[in-house]
């Protein structure tokens, strides 16, 4: 089985999974940006 065969069959690596919930990707992301955020600012990084 060459390489471009494997890919055309649709094996999964294990990544990421396209048909879970986009929303708790969002909600976590943005609350890790304001975690973030606040920890510059109680620092005083900036």
């Amino acid at each position: 089985m060459t390489a471009h065969s494997a890919t055309a069959a649709g094996v999964r690596t294990g990544g990421p999974q396209d048909d879970g919930p986009k929303i708790v990707e969002h909600v976590v992301g943005w609350t890790l940006v304001v975690v973030v955020a606040m920890l510059v600012t109680q620092l005083g990084l900036l």
